[in-house]
Order: structure tokens, then sequence, then C-alpha cells
């Protein structure tokens, strides 16, 4: 059974950094993409970035481009999130998610996820 455990988030000052990590266990992962989604109160799940475990290959969304970096530790079976000048706009319950395919922007195409882990960013 796939799990995805995530940890890093936590409250901080606008213009900090913070790092999330993503654990995931279950199945060998070599064909598959993660991705990162953040859910605002009141608002829909979105897409931040996505990582294909095969290649690196990564993708980002215009909120975060330039401020975020998706990697990934093969060894570790951990996708990373690392994230830099943060905005108070960042504040979001972060989900870590499992894609069979290559990614998508679309939570629905992802086939697992964890259970999130909250980032609050203060002005």
């Amino acid at each position: 059974q796939v799990q995805l455990v995530e940890s890093g988030g936590g409250l901080v000052q606008a213009g900090d950094s913070l790092r999330l990590s993503c654990t995931a266990s279950g199945r060998t992962f070599g064909g598959w993409a993660m991705g990162w989604f953040r859910q605002a109160p009141g608002k829909e799940r979105e897409s931040v970035a996505q990582i294909r475990w095969s290649n690196g290959l990564t993708y980002y969304t215009d909120p975060v481009r330039g401020r975020f970096t998706i990697s990934k530790d093969n060894a570790k079976n951990t996708v990373y999130l690392q994230m830099n000048n943060l905005k108070p706009e960042d504040t979001a319950v972060y989900y870590c998610a499992a894609d069979r395919g290559m990614g998508s922007y679309v939570p629905f195409k992802y086939d697992y996820w964890g259970q999130g882990t909250q980032v609050t960013v203060s002005s």
C-alpha cells in the first residue's frame, strides 16, 4: 500500500524559507510523477510543482516559479519542496501526491495523497 508522509511545515515570517519533505513507501516509483499541491481556506486545491521520478523533469506554476524548487532523493524515496522568499499568500495546507502517469496540474489525476502539512506565513 502506497503511503506518502509530509513534514516540514510551520509558521514563518514573510521572506523566510521552509523545506517540505514527502517520503513515499509501499512500492517503487520509477515511472511515476510526484506533485506538490496546496489548499488555502475557502479555495480550491492548486498545483504548485511536479517532478518525474524517472528523469527529474520539473514543472512549476506561475505563483511559485523562481521561489520554490522541487527535488528528489531516489535513495530515500523522498521528494522535497524548497520554498524561499515566502509570502503571506503562500499560506495553505501543502499536500504531496503521487501519479502513476506523467504528472498533471489537475488534482484528480493523482492516485495517492499525503495527509498535508500546514504552512503559515505572517506579514
